[in-house]
């Protein structure tokens, strides 16, 4: 693979242009964006119980944080390890005159320090906002040169070797199938071992719904045949390695016949990890603010102890209940999106202090909250029976351990939970603070006109659209569901499909759930609704007024929200890979979606047009007619999200899989060439903003210690956020890794290819 430069006056400058814009999206460029989170303010009013309480929450998070890397690729723990290493011994600035001295230039040095960054801010070596991996921009050689030349290959060689001939090859791999995350030959993924394929994940799931086990703390592993049977272990994330155990109630380890298959569930993934995180959890229960918090975390506990889901749901109920909290936290195996099935959580775990002030105006929204769901497009026995008031708070935070950071959460995602016990949201203010700060020279797509309007209003636009996208996007609508008894949650016989007129034909049957139902297309479907309640519900003045926006301020605030939907929609192409056909991020898929959905509203509501930029290379301009946001913008939207609603209600995968899929479709034919938008937007990207964040440490109190915002305060953070235990953490990570070493051999590379530098202009 070659990296050619991009300014060419050959009369192949197009071709040279077009690997370009193909290969530098697998670097993080010199220049990235990296803020350090600012809770010096909250912190430091938190009382000396409280902080002590944040400090063992935040402990726990970090160290289950750590089942990221071995929840996304085969080589990313031994990088990890291997980066650990290198700056535990020496800091990034003593560790330059090594580099100069195996010959790195000072761009290449910070090309490496920028890779190390980027692979503790994802948690691995595949970004965790798209799913595509990274490499070092600097030759094989050099990096390996500076390794040689470092004090941790002095002190141990033999160890530093061996740990660079385990990952060296992979960490500079780019083969079509390590470009991105995917199952089977689509990409890499660790939730599956690789042989599995999608015929393996649809047959496991339909072997844990048969045994009401959920997919979330689980990894799937196909192993050799037993007596002619395909032969499949279902892993559970514990900190106990052994079947039945006292004190954990029901067991469901063991063998099992299913389909003509064996099945063996056993317990024990991830399982140091696991222990590290209860030991925490329990030292943060004696600092514990109530009686919710601790039997909040007593459950925690149990899950992370045994590996029970139901454990965390019972946990997940008493965080409900607990209502306002000054430190507020959530931990376990959340989020399924980068699990290519769409059932398997990623771990994260977060510690965050309440902001009073911001936190006043969500109260406003939560209270109109049922003034405004039956504004929603869908009839009333489409909505949830009663809509349970939930906390919703702004959020400083002081740790968020995972492959990356939200702007706001709607959580528990547990569908029995939130349609009947209710959910909480949270929006991350000082998240948000840092990273839509935007500057104009580096605002794409947009007309002059509208880009000083853009960045005026994007932070309180968006501020808006979080809040109505957690609160009454994810927390809206009713799923109909017919229990394991028998019974009904909606009137079968008098309930109509809006759509059709007609009556109810599918709905979700004993333990189905969204997740396992819609599978690979839940996560981005499910946030292509929320963001569409967003800009249907943005529309109110009421909504407006909540967050202070009055008369012209409102209008310029829903003008912004729309027009940052529609942009993000053709921003969203860099996550299309268009030889799989395949979208990489769930959020980015939603908004180009939307953006398809308002172009066919048509009568120039949004008009895209592809252009040459002043630097003579392809450009794009997207403009919103404003007059016509509240009338065709507004029609088309309410269409579409009634659509999605109904769908979602009835369990209709097979409607729900042509609407979403037609819309998701990225080619070359009809009134946009979005293969070739596709080009023009990876050209001109912007890589993603990193963060930086501090850590606690108890000196005869909790001390906030914080760093630069920079690759190096990153990677500082990271070295000194395992300070005390720091080789017997990494021990465990190697062991760990070695142990899912015989299901990863599928997944090495034919041979290495390794990218060169660009030349030199």
């Amino acid at each position: 693979v070659l990296l050619l430069s991009s300014r060419s006056h050959s009369s192949h400058g197009m071709a040279i242009l077009l690997f370009t814009m193909v290969d530098s999206q697998y670097f993080l460029p010199n220049d990235i964006g990296i803020s350090a989170l600012d809770c010096t303010e909250a912190f430091r009013l938190l009382s000396p119980r409280e902080k002590l309480y944040a400090h063992y929450l935040s402990r726990s998070a970090w160290y289950g944080g750590l089942a990221v890397l071995l929840q996304t690729s085969p080589e990313s723990a031994s990088i990890f390890v291997l980066l650990q290493r290198l700056f535990r011994k020496q800091p990034a600035a003593q560790l330059e005159s090594m580099a100069t001295a195996a010959g790195l230039s000072p761009e290449e040095y910070q090309a490496f320090l920028v890779y190390a960054a980027g692979l503790y801010a994802n948690m691995g070596n595949y970004k965790s906002f798209g799913d595509t991996k990274f490499i070092p921009n600097l030759p094989k050689e050099k990096l390996k040169a500076l390794v040689w030349q470092s004090q941790a290959f002095q002190d141990s060689p033999s160890e530093m070797e061996a740990l660079w001939d385990s990952c060296s090859t992979l960490l500079f791999s780019l083969e079509d199938q390590q470009k991105q995350l995917g199952l089977g030959d689509k990409g890499v993924t660790t939730y599956f071992s690789g042989n599995c394929c999608l015929e393996d994940a649809e047959l496991a799931q339909k072997f844990l719904d048969s045994k009401n086990l959920s997919a979330y703390n689980t990894r799937l592993f196909k192993n050799k045949s037993e007596e002619g049977k395909a032969s499949y272990e279902v892993r559970l994330a514990s900190a106990v390695q052994k079947g039945e155990m006292d004190g954990e109630g029901e067991s469901r380890c063991g063998r099992y016949d299913f389909e003509d298959c064996v099945f063996m569930v056993s317990r024990g993934d991830y399982a140091y990890l696991m222990k590290k995180v209860s030991e925490n959890l329990e030292k943060a229960k004696e600092h514990a603010a109530n009686e919710n918090q601790k039997r909040m975390l007593e459950e925690y506990a149990q899950s992370f102890t045994f590996g029970s889901i139901e454990a965390h749901k019972e946990g997940s109920r008493f965080w409900i209940k607990d209502k306002g909290p000054i430190v507020e936290s959530y931990i376990g195996f959340i989020e399924s999106y980068r699990d290519p099935f769409g059932s398997r959580g990623e771990f994260e775990g977060f510690v965050a202090v309440v902001n009073k002030a911001m936190s006043e105006r969500f109260a406003k929204l939560v209270s109109s909250a049922e003034v405004l769901l039956p504004e929603l497009p869908w009839p009333k026995d489409f909505e949830k029976d009663r809509f349970l008031l939930p906390d919703f708070t702004s959020l400083d935070v002081l740790t968020f351990a995972g492959s990356g950071i939200p702007a706001g959460i709607n959580i528990p995602n547990y569908d029995d939970i939130r349609q009947s016990e209710g959910f909480k949201n949270v929006s991350l203010g000082n998240v948000l603070a840092v990273a839509y700060a935007t500057q104009k020279d580096k605002l794409t797509f947009l007309d002059e006109e509208d880009k000083d309007m853009y960045i005026k209003w994007k932070g309180p636009s968006f501020e808006v659209q979080v809040g109505l996208h957690e609160l009454l996007g994810h927390g809206s609508g009713k799923l109909f569901v017919q229990d394991e008894k028998g019974t009904f949650n909606f009137e079968q016989d008098n309930v109509r499909n809006p759509e059709t007129g007609e009556q109810i034909t599918t709905w979700y049957k004993g333990n189905e759930t969204w997740d396992s139902k819609f599978s690979t297309i839940s996560c981005s479907y499910e946030e292509c609704r929320a963001e569409c309640v967003g800009l249907y519900l943005c529309l109110n003045k009421h909504v407006l007024s909540i967050f202070g926006h009055e008369d012209e301020d409102a209008n310029e605030v829903v003008y912004i929200n729309w027009l940052n939907m529609v942009r993000a929609g053709l921003l969203g192409l860099e996550f299309f890979t268009p030889e799989s056909k395949s979208w990489r991020q769930a959020h980015m898929q939603a908004r180009f979606v939307i953006l398809r959905v308002l172009l066919e509203a048509g009568e120039g509501l949004v008009t895209l047009k592809e252009s040459t930029g002043k630097d003579g290379r392809p450009d794009a301009l997207i403009t919103l007619d404003r007059s016509k946001v509240h009338t065709v913008g507004k029609a088309a939207i309410e269409r579409f999200l009634c659509k999605l609603q109904v769908i979602k209600s009835t369990a209709d995968v097979e409607g729900g899989r042509a609407l979403y899929e037609g819309y998701s479709a990225v080619s070359d034919t009809g009134s946009h060439n979005f293969l070739r938008l596709r080009e023009t937007v990876l050209l001109r990207k912007e890589a993603r903003k990193m963060f930086v964040q501090a850590n606690t440490r108890v000196k005869g109190h909790v001390e906030l210690v914080e760093y630069e915002g920079s690759a190096a305060g990153l990677i500082r953070s990271f070295t000194e956020r395992f300070a005390d235990d720091a080789e017997e953490v990494e021990a465990h990570l190697l062991e760990l890794n070695k142990r899912d070493a015989p299901f990863k051999a599928l997944l090495r590379p034919r041979h290495a290819t390794a990218l060169p530098m660009p030349a030199s202009d």
